[in-house]
């Protein structure tokens, strides 16, 4: 075996991609000490775009005291080039579910408004190229709260300033942007998306993923309303129709919320990355190619990071396979063309010891190290 390609997205809770690259890496050369390991830190548009973004750019890390999902006060970081003129930003750095504890979340309530505040911080310090990632938000809010922080109002029917959460997206009756943050006019956003859902809808942002935030079915109801109605408003005010846009149910709706207001384009997250990071130039006489993410279920086809590695790999014809904490739909996942899924766990274990730190790490290179020991009794390979 003379090259191998490994590109994690992180294990959510556990591990980061550059530490699950470097044990696997390890792993690789403990069996085939000549092999080329090439690493890329993944992500498609959540936890993990900023760094894997900034792994292929020069750019400087940004801390700013923004707001939660919940308006609590917090520290964010992004990033701006070198060159002072991109702003590399992820929304759950301020608007993401892990920073709520289990007990307060619910999209009803939450609101990306931090987000919208780390823009404003952006474009105050000169940024117009925006690269935004879209994934594991806390919200259901049609990213309505972001604008609210770069200006815009949201109005009832009587005309009362609206708070920007997702209950109140049913509520809306009129929108003022005569406000908005100047700035706007001359910034141009791409927006990295990590799934391909509709605004709303049985397949749409509340549905599909109101219930993982904290939603109820009486909830999940009650948002997919407010987002078909604020389609409606977009439609009538903003002369944009969202309503069947693959990827507008992205982050709760952001995907399709923020194109009316914004010079934007909505792209698939791993795309952006890939190629950022020149991946599919790298993948010449690759031998194979690891990936891997916590779960990998049935939504790994739905424009995820690792199906945007595998559809690359394919046009290529290199094998792929993918380690997961949890696997669900193997057989789905097969078809779709891995050569195999496989769990890192060696058996049965409590939630608190898969999700432990150390413990990933240390089954992520035994499980390679299984991996590339088969490798090296095929045909032509020897360590």
């Amino acid at each position: 075996m003379k090259k191998v390609i490994l590109a994690f997205d992180s294990f959510k809770g556990s591990a980061d991609s550059e530490e699950i690259a470097s044990r696997a890496q390890k792993a690789v050369l403990a069996e085939f000490p000549a092999c080329e390991v090439l690493t890329f830190p993944v992500a498609d548009g959540g936890e993990g775009t900023t760094r894997a973004i900034c792994s292929a750019l020069k750019a400087r890390k940004v801390s700013y005291s923004t707001h939660d999902p919940l308006m609590n006060v917090l520290q964010a970081d992004y990033a701006i080039t070198e060159d002072g003129k991109t702003a590399i930003l992820e929304m759950a750095a301020a608007s993401g579910l892990p920073l709520l504890p289990p007990d307060k979340q619910n999209p009803m309530y939450t609101s990306t408004y931090g987000t919208g505040e780390m823009i404003a911080d952006a474009l105050n310090q000169g940024c117009r190229n925006f690269i935004l990632g879209l994934g594991g938000s806390a919200t259901n809010d049609a990213g309505i709260g972001m604008m609210a922080a770069l200006g815009v109002r949201f109005l009832d029917r009587s005309g009362n300033e609206l708070t920007p959460e997702g209950r109140n997206l049913i509520s809306i009756h009129s929108i003022d942007d005569s406000r908005i943050h100047p700035a706007l006019k001359e910034a141009v956003f791409t927006i990295a998306c990590d799934v391909n859902n509709p605004f709303y809808g049985p397949q749409g942002a509340a549905y599909v993923y109101g219930p993982q935030k904290g939603a109820s079915p009486q909830e999940v109801a009650v948002l997919d309303k407010g987002l078909e109605h604020y389609a409606g408003i977009l439609r009538v005010q903003k002369g944009t129709d969202i309503s069947h846009l693959a990827g507008a149910g992205a982050a709760g709706g952001m995907g399709g919320g923020l194109l009316p207001f914004l010079n934007a384009t909505l792209k698939s997250g791993i795309d952006t990355i890939m190629e950022i990071l020149h991946f599919e130039e790298s993948l010449s006489d690759a031998d194979l190619i690891l990936t891997g993410e916590g779960k990998i279920d049935g939504q790994t086809t739905m424009g995820k990071a690792l199906n945007g590695i595998l559809q690359r790999a394919k046009r290529k014809q290199i094998p792929v396979i993918a380690l997961g904490g949890c696997v669900e739909s193997t057989e789905r996942l097969n078809q779709l063309g891995f050569t195999a899924v496989l769990p890192i766990q060696p058996g049965p274990v409590s939630l608190e010891n898969a999700m432990d730190r150390t413990a990933t790490l240390d089954n992520i290179q035994r499980t390679v190290t299984q991996i590339i020991r088969i490798a090296a009794i095929s045909p032509g390979h020897t360590p």
